[in-house]
């Protein structure tokens, strides 16, 4: 599994030819993200900023578009989506918070969730986590201590941090790295990883280098 990190909330995280594209920035939004080819898009919330399915398609591609709550099979791939809220761009908002596993490894994305806590079904249904996305930028989104305490909780191997740099909320990510602290910290460009990489392995956070 590789996975790269885009800026706001866009993600993807690939295995093989499969690639599945998380928030992708839109072309109407006022950050940037250039096209790429994905099999599967999953949207969390309905703004520019996380709703680009239009940037994830190319070469006439076109991606299986994941909107919302529900049980979803793309290819072997199972999507579990659960609702949320947020309150983004000043507005409030439906958030879903998804997970799926690729690679055999179960993923967890939170998205733009303001939310404090995951509902009582989500906890529940998600199960275990192994690799978990969580907004940090804070006002409209978690941030620092609330962003830390939910990712934690799911006590995932991995906790990996959006919603920083390109948005322009400088200290997000420090303030975050406080909350952390109790726990290994690394930074890399994108993170390749295996299965096997994850057993016996104690959480750690991992930032990821923003492309754009």
């Amino acid at each position: 599994m590789i996975i790269t990190y885009d800026g706001v909330e866009s993600v993807r995280v690939s295995h093989g030819d499969f690639t599945i594209a998380l928030n992708p920035i839109s072309k109407e939004s006022k950050f940037k993200l250039p096209s790429f080819g994905s099999d599967l898009v999953l949207i969390t919330a309905n703004h520019p900023d996380l709703n680009g399915s239009d940037t994830a398609t190319r070469q006439g591609k076109e991606p299986f578009v994941i909107k919302g709550p529900g049980e979803y099979e793309v290819r072997g791939v199972f999507v579990r989506g659960f609702s949320s809220k947020t309150v983004y761009g000043g507005v409030e908002r439906f958030n879903t918070v998804y997970s799926f596993e690729l690679d055999g490894i179960r993923v967890g994305f939170l998205g733009a969730i303001s939310d404090k806590d995951l509902s009582s079904k989500a906890k529940e249904e998600m199960g275990d986590i192994d690799i978990i996305f969580v907004p940090i930028g804070g006002d409209e989104v978690l941030g620092g201590e609330d962003a830390f305490k939910m990712a934690n909780k799911r006590e995932p191997k991995i906790i990996i941090p959006i919603h920083f740099g390109s948005v322009g909320q400088k200290d997000a990510l420090s303030k975050f790295l406080k909350e952390a602290d109790a726990v290994g910290t690394k930074e890399v460009e994108k993170l390749t990883i295996k299965k096997k990489d994850l057993i016996g392995k104690e959480t750690e956070v991992v930032v990821l280098s923003p492309t754009v």
